[in-house]
């Protein structure tokens, strides 16, 4: 069954100095889940879980993060910074008149969660990571020849305005292959508008910049335990991110557990959006995971 958008109510809030558009869909009183979305996606790459969580009374919200789609675009790199990032989420969750909130996050918009959940901890309930390493992880794990080869356009992308041209060549004939088979061409061709609008590919692109250049100044930000429960939801299938970078360093994760869908690539909620909804809503209701076995 197909999905439009126009199933999905929308708005904008305020939220740490920007204006941004929300995807919305649950009872108005339900408790809130917010889902962000990565690069290069805006909120749309959710629906399918937006429509499981709603039928189960959750009040769902999907952002377009900043820099993305309909959503305020500031400039310079130094905007796009994690601490950044993470605040904008907790303005969201305040926007929408609530204390605190699940987050869910995928890809960037995991690596946003991971610093949502260490330092907004009094706002959280509970977090869910698809296929997003923990900050530490991948900061060590990119020092490795193996995971910075599978992680190369992470420094072609610190160049000024030529990774710009570079995905958008070709009718962004590069960001298309990125999708590889897990997106239906119809999705394809939602990311592509929504990048073509305006300086889009710059916002998610500054994501990259402003966290090599937090990684090389070191500016001793300590990284935060996360006291809730956690859940990682990992396909295994990842062209980009190694199975070795699912698990958060142990001593700054209290309490979690990895999911993983051995047949799912990058884009584990497209590829498996079922067992996905399935593996959140049992989580949300604290009920017992069963972890997919490794291929």
């Amino acid at each position: 069954m197909s999905t439009s958008a126009d199933e999905f109510s929308h708005r904008f809030v305020q939220a740490n100095g920007l204006r941004f558009h929300c995807a919305e869909c649950g009872p108005d009183d339900g408790k809130l889940v917010v889902l962000l979305h990565g690069f290069p996606e805006f909120w749309w790459s959710w629906h399918a879980q937006m429509k499981a969580l709603a039928t189960k009374g959750y009040r769902v919200v999907a952002p377009d993060m900043r820099g993305y789609n309909l959503t305020d675009r500031p400039s310079g790199v130094a905007s796009y910074r994690a601490e950044e990032l993470g605040n904008d989420v907790a303005g969201i969750i305040s926007a929408y008149g609530r204390d605190k909130s699940i987050v869910v996050g995928h890809d960037w918009g995991g690596v946003v969660a991971w610093e949502f959940a260490m330092h907004h901890s009094s706002m959280l309930e509970r977090l869910v990571i698809l296929n997003a390493p923990h900050p530490v992880t991948m900061r060590d794990r990119l020092r490795t020849w193996r995971q910075a080869r599978r992680s190369w356009y992470i420094f072609m992308f610190q160049l000024p305005w030529l990774p710009e041209r570079i995905l958008a060549r070709g009718h962004f004939a590069m960001m298309r292959r990125s999708f590889g088979e897990s997106i239906p061409p119809t999705d394809i061709e939602r990311y592509i508008e929504a990048a073509k609008n305006g300086g889009n590919l710059s916002g998610g692109i500054n994501y990259y910049r402003a966290a090599i250049r937090s990684m090389v100044r070191d500016d001793g930000r300590p990284a935060r335990v996360v006291d809730k429960p956690v859940l990682i939801v990992w396909g295994e299938r990842d062209a980009f991110l190694g199975r070795e970078l699912a698990e958060p360093p142990q001593n700054l994760a209290a309490d979690y557990s990895v999911h993983y869908i051995p047949s799912a690539s990058h884009w584990v909620q497209a590829d498996a959006s079922e067992e996905v909804s399935d593996a959140l809503i049992r989580f949300f209701a604290d009920e017992n995971l069963a972890v997919a076995p490794s291929a």
